[in-house]
């Protein structure tokens, strides 16, 4: 009896001591899986107030919240989501999308102006509801593959957006072609490694219109460049990006954040449809100008 209750206890240690094998082996294999996803709370009010849908311009339309900007690029073939909000923003982006004459299981393809909560909340999500294609900038995949844990910045929030894997990495000037459309992504990193800006050319019934979807490079760190071993490449980023977007040409303009365009300046709820109102090139240079004169104080460079 004696040795039948030791055989006992024996393979209750051996299945204990595999049970534990096998949970050390899956945190490994999926270390997010592990963790549980916690969005930054006490944001600003306005990122998840609702904003009435509208067409910023021939099938290009803004289906975002009163300050983090969401765009619906809709073809001939299915559309285009670029942005998401924070992750409680789903049920609003589908509503504004269904109050265009638009269905959000139509959309296609997915994208991104930067891997931050703010813009990536319910990416994955409306990935699982609508089976569309996620595709982010190289520099940026591994952020998003880890709920942000590997961002520079703010990974020591820890996971702070459920994962999603890329399906296409995309690069500097690819191209992101669906049906009678096709967008242009532009590398600009420092707000992130892999910010990206959008360059689209959309007609309506009189013009077509080459649109500039800015990511705009504010700096978000308060630690000096030389002091972000994660990042050591920060400062030339920054500079960088800021005479990409000083030289781009572009007939009309919006950015990531509503407030950097100034959307609810140039566009109250309700105004007619008038594409112009976003084709302020001295607001655009002077938003660049300032954001200069943050990196040159970043740095201690003196003004030219």
């Amino acid at each position: 009896m004696r040795n039948i209750w030791g055989n006992m206890r024996n393979k209750r240690a051996a299945f204990l001591q595999t049970g534990i094998v096998l949970l050390f082996l899956f945190i490994a294999e999926h270390p997010v899986s592990a963790q549980r996803v916690k969005e930054p709370e006490n944001v600003p009010a306005d990122w998840s107030a609702p904003y009435p849908p509208f067409r910023i311009a021939g099938n290009l339309y803004y289906v975002g919240t009163h300050e983090l900007t969401c765009y619906l690029v809709a073809t001939d073939k299915g559309n285009i989501l670029i942005n998401t909000g924070l992750a409680g923003s789903l049920p609003l982006i589908k509503n504004s999308i269904e109050r265009l004459g638009f269905r959000l299981k139509d959309t296609k393809i997915l994208l991104t102006s930067q891997v931050h909560y703010d813009h990536v909340g319910a990416m994955a999500a409306i990935k699982q509801l609508t089976g569309a294609r996620m595709m982010v900038n190289a520099k940026d995949a591994p952020v998003l593959a880890d709920g942000g844990r590997s961002d520079y910045e703010l990974g020591g929030l820890g996971v702070q957006f459920k994962p999603v894997q890329a399906d296409r990495l995309l690069y500097d000037e690819d191209t992101i072609a669906l049906g009678n459309t096709c967008l242009i992504l532009l590398h600009h990193p420092g707000h992130t490694k892999g910010s990206s800006s959008f360059l689209v050319t959309t007609k309506d019934e009189k013009r077509s219109y080459r649109v500039l979807i800015a990511n705009i490079p504010t700096i978000i760190t308060r630690r000096p460049f030389d002091a972000i071993p994660a990042y050591p490449d920060i400062a030339r980023d920054y500079a960088y990006t800021l005479e990409s977007l000083k030289h781009l040409s572009f007939d009309l303009w919006v950015a990531a954040h509503a407030s950097q365009f100034k959307l609810t300046e140039k566009r109250m709820p309700g105004s007619p449809y008038d594409p112009l109102v976003f084709a302020d090139r001295k607001a655009y240079d002077t938003l660049i100008h300032d954001l200069y004169g943050a990196y040159r104080e970043k740095t201690g460079q003196k003004d030219p």
